[in-house]
């Protein structure tokens, strides 16, 4: 079965960093598309960061110069590492694995929690 473990969420002040790890089994990791979602209370969700197999990134202009997404397709597992933090990235972080096809495979975490606090 399809399993997308998310880790590295917490909590952290203004101005630091965090990395989030995202551990997937059960799908041909190098095929899919990796995404990272977040959704703060109230909040519509919304892509952080995305990273195609071969490599290419794409950004939201709210992270752009802070977030790096990376993947090691050796161990089923994409990153993203968060610089420069600000309370308006506090909010639940979501990995996504996406393939398009004759059939849409796209699966989802559980979530991590990134709280950015003094």
């Amino acid at each position: 079965q399809v399993q997308l473990v998310e880790s590295g969420g917490g909590l952290v002040q203004p101005g630091g960093s965090l990395r989030l790890s995202c551990a997937a089994s059960g799908i041909r990791f190098s095929f899919f598309l990796m995404n990272w979602y977040r959704q703060a209370p109230g909040k519509q969700r919304e892509l952080v960061a995305s990273i195609a197999s071969g490599g290419n990134t794409n950004y939201a202009d709210s992270v752009k110069g802070r977030f790096t997404i990376s993947r090691d397709n050796a161990k089923n597992t994409v990153y993203l590492q968060m610089n420069s933090l600000k309370p308006e990235d506090t909010a639940g972080y979501y990995c996504n694995a996406l393939k398009a096809g004759l059939v849409i495979d796209n699966y989802w975490g559980q979530g991590t929690q990134v709280t950015v606090s003094s």
